[in-house]
């Protein structure tokens, strides 16, 4: 049984954040279809609006930990608005599976349509920043272009390189790893009862995950497809065998295991 939470203090007690990561899982396995795909793709669209400022700053001089400080900002304002984002929903949904308060055919639903919408709104903003950067094509897509031709490379071809055993695995470990602080924002954004509180506690582990170079499922729908868009040399393909498919892998791993079972496991009340 969860221990008695003090509701005057700000901070949220871990046995009370795991009923409240519970009842998240409970209220996203319910929503409707139109629901997941519409907060799904502003997801989508935000990540990748916080993907491309980040390398905005970086392609003006701006040292790559000033760029991941101000990544967070996407995720800060996506979790704020109660919007949809697949690899946060990686660690909810199964925290309440693991409690028996939902079945895998809803986690499956919530992750599809939510995955679904997540791609659409970050390869339309792709599209978007492409055609403001270059004028629909007409000009060179300048530093920013570069940065982000250099980036998508580094998360496609090089693996590529690699070969398939050392490119797929490690990019497996970097998603992982990745989705362990990502699914730790996302259960973060519960720890406070203050905007203030949520934000910075939210700030931390994002920063931590893009400060390294990890691997994010849905930042990388927007990143390869801008990559491409900019002239880069991979290929779809290529994106989606040596990237989005082992990366979304890896993303479910890390949130499921390192965040929603273990938080369940040693927070939770026993599965009912």
């Amino acid at each position: 049984m969860a221990e008695p939470t003090d509701t005057t203090s700000d901070y949220v007690e871990p046995a009370a954040l795991v009923a409240a990561m519970t009842k998240k899982g409970i209220a996203k396995a319910a929503l409707g279809t139109r629901d997941l795909l519409l907060r799904g793709v502003m997801s989508g669209m935000l990540l990748g609006f916080a993907t491309a400022v980040s390398f905005t700053m970086v392609a003006e001089g701006s040292p790559g930990w000033v760029g991941a400080l101000a990544f967070p900002l996407g995720f800060v304002i996506l979790m704020l608005l109660g919007y949809e984002l697949v690899t946060g929903n990686f660690a909810l949904l199964p925290t309440a599976l693991f409690a028996g308060r939902i079945g895998v055919r809803a986690l499956a639903r919530n992750w599809t349509w939510v995955f679904i919408g997540n791609l659409a709104g970050s390869v339309v903003f792709a599209g978007l920043l492409y055609a403001a950067v270059t004028k629909f094509g007409h000009q060179d897509g300048g530093e920013l272009g570069r940065v982000l031709v250099a980036r998508a490379t580094a998360k496609t071809l090089a693996y590529q390189q690699a070969g398939a055993a050392v490119g797929l695995s490690t990019a497996f470990v970097k998603a992982l790893l990745c989705n362990w602080m990502v699914a730790t924002g996302t259960v973060m954004s519960l720890v406070s009862r203050s905007v203030a509180g949520k934000t910075v506690a939210m700030w931390l582990p994002i920063f931590a995950f893009f400060a390294l170079g990890l691997e994010h499922s849905v930042v990388n729908m927007f990143l390869i497809p801008a990559g491409i868009l900019f002239g880069g040399a991979m290929t779809i393909a290529d994106w989606w065998l040596w990237n989005q498919l082992i990366v979304t892998l890896g993303n479910i791993v890390g949130a499921a295991g390192l965040v929603g079972f273990v938080l369940h496991r040693t927070w939770g009340e026993p599965a009912r």
